[in-house]
């Protein structure tokens, strides 16, 4: 009868080293997920707060660059046509170049992500 108390008590500590594996597991992956929750939220505040504030600068940069273009050569709406072909020129530009920066991109945020 001794060896098989000896290995009822085996497999009941085997048992619970194993729930208690599960449970440990378990709160290292809610806490793991709740890690890149907060990160990406973050991320996402970050970006909107520093994208808007970017926007109006770049707004406010165009439309002082107009109005001085348009005072330079003394024609407002030849300066609104220079400016706007430069702003479209930028954005084929950006656009010739957007699997670079989606890579880049990717690779930032599996760093973030993954360690």
């Amino acid at each position: 009868m001794g060896v098989f108390n000896s290995l009822n008590q085996t497999s009941k500590k085997a048992i619970d080293y194993s729930e208690e594996y599960v449970q440990k597991t378990q709160e290292y992956y809610t806490l793991k997920v709740f890690q890149q929750l907060a990160i990406t939220t973050s991320l996402f505040c970050k970006i909107a707060i520093i994208g808007s504030l970017a926007f109006l600068s770049i707004t406010l940069l165009v439309v002082a660059g107009t109005l001085a273009l348009g005072s330079l050569i003394g024609n407002m709406v030849y300066a609104c046509l220079i400016i706007a072909l430069s702003l479209l020129i930028i954005c084929a530009i950006i656009y010739r170049f957007r699997e670079k920066i989606n890579r880049l991109v990717i690779t930032k945020l599996t760093k973030q992500f993954f360690d």
